[in-house]
């Protein structure tokens, strides 16, 4: 069993106006950066090796979390959400409808027009969780929210159809126990970062 940590990127000028980020390289905002910068890690992570999603927001986070740079590594950023990317959730339900409303009951299948499910974040997680099981060496992750929602829902079962068992809050880690085969669990979940608030 090792252990696998995950940390959402610290808040973007396009997570105050609550748009679609995506595979946006949106960067950290200057409130942001001061965020990432108060934050640090609960006792027992400090010795864990450390990666992040490439993208600008991740890796900065990664870089002011830690006090260095961390290993990106592609399978971490964030779910595609193609022609929606830019967009505010509220005025795409407004806009579609009904149609929305049915496509977000699919829960682990839903995705935007020619983007990703949080199915595919699973299917591209599982071979990075087989990698850092084999390897037995407790990992960090800096990576986005829906990877995070994605890799909780494989741990619990949940289908993503409703709300999750347990609300993952975005300014603190949660720490998940790999299997031999990858396969995660929760371990614990919601360890505040000192400092700062993601809103």
């Amino acid at each position: 069993m090792v252990h696998f940590a995950v940390v959402r990127h610290a808040p973007t000028e396009w997570n105050a106006i609550g748009r679609v980020q995506g595979r946006s390289d949106i960067p950290l905002s200057e409130a942001g950066r001061e965020i990432a910068a108060g934050w640090s890690l609960p006792a027992g992570l400090d010795g864990f090796q450390a990666i992040a999603s490439p993208l600008t927001r991740t890796v900065e986070t990664a870089h002011l979390l830690l006090g260095r740079a961390a290993a990106t590594d592609e399978r971490l950023i964030e779910m595609d959400w193609a022609v929606w990317e830019g967009r505010e959730l509220p005025d795409l339900r407004a806009e579609l409808g009904d149609l929305m409303v049915a496509w977000e009951a699919k829960g682990l299948d839903f995705r935007a027009p020619e983007g990703e499910s949080p199915r595919d974040v699973q299917a591209r997680l599982a071979p990075l969780l087989a990698e850092i099981a084999e390897a037995a060496r407790p990992t960090l992750a800096v990576t986005h929210k829906g990877v995070i929602r994605a890799l909780y829902a494989l741990a619990v079962g949940w289908d993503m159809s409703d709300k999750p068992p347990e609300k993952l809050r975005d300014d603190c880690v949660h720490v998940f126990t790999l299997s031999a085969e990858g396969l995660p669990s929760v371990d614990q979940l919601n360890l505040p970062l000192t400092g700062g608030e993601t809103g």
